[in-house]
């Protein structure tokens, strides 16, 4: 039961690790959007999140990216109670990831066998653990999401696999309600993402530099 799998808070540019920090994060960030990119183009169900933005889409107007970006905000609301602080990986999280997400779907032509479609939608939410891993594990600042989900393991003491598993959980039940678009691969996400960041947080977090 690590509890102590997430870096501290606070963000650390000392040290001759920085460099390789800095490589991480960018890496780690990029292939996020790449694995969002994947999962899309599998066609078999987006993240919790993405269903959130199209029920919000469908009820109050305005487009799905735009009630990414507001969510975003208002997520990052949240972090105040939990004494969460923005780094250069939270502001990465959103110039980053739309480049690398819109570059996918572009190399990446559209699907119809569900022979091609399933090992993409599996491949998509392995690499986005492992990308969620990179970034954080940077300890550069975690995206708006990903800083609720480390807020409340810091607060709670529960395990990342548990609280990632619930907040993804809830924003499903969210979305589906408002008429978001589900699929099985919605339902995979929300169940395997936890314990996927949990396991590559333990292998991607950089250790921190020894005082002087």
């Amino acid at each position: 039961m690590a509890t102590d799998v997430l870096p501290r808070p606070g963000i650390e540019w000392r040290g001759r690790r920085l460099g390789r920090r800095l490589g991480q994060l960018a890496v780690g960030l990029w292939l996020y959007g790449s694995s969002v990119g994947l999962i899309l183009r599998a066609s078999l169900g987006g993240s919790p999140w993405d269903s959130l933005h199209q029920g919000l889409s469908r009820h109050l107007g305005m487009g799905v990216g735009v009630w990414m970006t507001i969510v975003g905000a208002l997520v990052l609301l949240l972090w105040i109670p939990l004494r969460q602080r923005p780094g250069v990986g939270t502001v990465g999280n959103v110039l980053v990831l739309g480049v690398a997400l819109d570059t996918t779907l572009a190399v990446v032509p559209v699907q119809h066998a569900l022979a091609v479609r399933v090992p993409l939608l599996l491949a998509g939410v392995l690499l986005n653990g492992l990308a969620t891993g990179m970034y954080i594990g940077a300890r550069l600042g975690p995206g708006p999401r990903d800083g609720l989900m480390t807020g409340l393991h810091r607060r709670t003491g529960r395990s990342i696999r548990l609280v990632r598993t619930l907040i993804e959980a809830t924003v499903l039940t969210a979305g589906v309600l408002l008429g978001g678009t589900v699929g099985v691969g919605t339902v995979l996400y929300a169940l395997a993402i936890g314990p996927l960041a949990q396991f590559f947080l333990r292998w991607c977090t950089v250790p921190e530099s020894r005082a002087a």
